[in-house]
C-alpha cells in the first residue's frame, strides 16, 4: 500500500490552504493543515483522540475561523459559499418538540421555503433515508439509528454540496453503527454529495471512503493520504478482501500513537 503526499490542486472542489488554530488560551491545535478534495469525493478524517478532527470539520464547515490559512469552498469562503454546507454531529441534535417531518423541514424554513416544492422535497428526502412511515414520530419515539437517519435527512434536504459528518455513528451499538455505515453508503449513491467524514473507526474509514487522510502531531497536521482503490458499489464481503485489509493496515500504520 503505497501513501500519497499531501499536494495541493486548484481545481479541486475544496481547499484546506495552511490552516493553524489555537485555543483562547493560546495552545495550538492545528498547524498548517493542507489538503484538497475533488468534487463527488468521499473521504474520511482519522487520528489519535483529541487530536483536532472535530476542530477542523468545525474549520471546513466556517463555524470557527482558522487563525492562520483559508479553506475555500469552489474558490469562495465557507460563509459565502453556496450552494451551502450540510453538518451531521455524534448526537442527532434534533429539537424535541418536531416532529421527524418538521425536523427535516427545519433548514427550508430557515431559508424561507415553505411551499409545495418544500413539502415534497422533505417527503422524498425521508423517503431516502427510510422513515417514510415516520414522520410524524417525535424524536423520543425513535431509536438512535433512526434518528440519525432524520439528522442525515435534515443535513441533505438543502441540497449541499458539501457534507460534513463528526462522527455521525459514533453514539450507536456496534451492529447499528455497521448498519448505518451501509445504508449512509446506499444514500450517498442515491444523493450524490462531496463528503468530509470524521471517524474513530479505521474499518468504518476505509468502507466508506475512497480516500483516508491522516492526523498526526502535536499541534497536528495532515501526514498522509491513503487511497482505498476499492470498486463501487462496495460488496457485501469486501472487508474479507486482502485489499480492504491491506489498506486498513497502511491506516493503523500511518496513525502515530503517543
Amino acid at each position: 500500500m503505497v501513501t500519497k503526499k499531501v499536494v495541493m490542486d486548484k481545481t479541486h472542489f475544496l481547499i484546506v490552504r495552511d490552516v493553524d488554530y489555537a485555543f483562547s488560551d493560546g495552545k495550538q491545535i492545528l498547524s498548517h493543515v493542507t489538503f484538497s478534495l475533488p468534487q463527488g469525493a468521499f473521504v474520511a478524517l482519522v487520528g489519535q483522540s483529541g487530536v483536532g478532527k472535530s476542530t477542523l470539520l468545525r474549520i471546513v464547515s466556517g463555524l470557527l475561523r482558522p487563525f492562520r490559512g483559508e479553506v475555500l469552498l469552489n474558490g469562495r469562503s465557507p460563509h459565502e459559499a453556496d450552494p451551502s454546507i450540510g453538518l451531521v454531529f455524534q448526537h442527532d441534535n434534533l429539537l424535541p418538540w418536531r416532529t421527524a417531518y418538521g425536523n427535516v423541514r427545519l433548514p427550508l424554513e430557515l431559508r424561507g421555503e415553505n411551499g409545495l416544492q418544500a413539502h415534497e422535497r422533505v417527503q422524498a428526502m425521508l423517503k431516502l433515508v427510510g422513515l417514510e412511515g415516520y414522520a410524524d414520530s417525535y424524536p423520543a419515539q425513535l431509536s438512535g439509528g433512526m434518528a440519525q437517519r432524520v439528522a442525515l435527512a435534515r443535513a441533505l434536504v438543502h441540497q449541499p454540496s458539501l457534507l460534513l459528518l463528526d462522527e455521525p455513528f459514533g453514539a450507536l451499538d456496534a451492529l447499528t453503527r455497521e448498519r448505518m455505515g451501509r445504508e449512509l453508503l446506499r444514500i450517498w449513491q442515491a444523493h450524490p454529495v462531496t463528503v468530509l467524514m470524521v471517524t474513530h473507526s479505521i474499518t468504518e474509514a476505509v468502507l466508506l471512503a475512497d480516500e483516508v487522510l491522516v492526523m498526526n502531531g502535536r499541534p497536528a497536521t495532515i501526514t498522509h493520504r491513503i487511497p482505498v482503490p476499492l470498486t463501487r458499489p462496495r460488496e457485501e464481503n469486501v472487508e474479507q478482501t486482502a485489499v480492504f485489509q491491506e489498506c486498513v493496515t497502511a491506516v493503523r500504520s500511518a496513525i502515530q500513537i503517543s
